[in-house]
């Protein structure tokens, strides 16, 4: 996802106040990666999401 401010997105979820991410908790952040545009994040959101999470962050980073 995108934000501005990570550590409110992070809780918003944990919280379940995010219909999409509630049944998920508790979340922990594993990656943070910052663009420069709003434009550049949806670009890698989408490349992120069509992957999947996990093994784009094998793939990039081989954790």
């Amino acid at each position: 996802g995108q934000t501005t401010d990570i550590i409110k997105r992070l809780k918003r979820h944990n919280l379940g106040i995010v219909p999409s991410t509630k049944s998920g908790t508790p979340w922990k952040l594993v990656l943070q990666l910052e663009v420069l545009s709003r434009s550049e994040a949806v670009i890698l959101e989408r490349r992120i999401k069509k992957r999947g999470a996990k093994r784009f962050i094998d793939d990039h980073f081989g954790v």
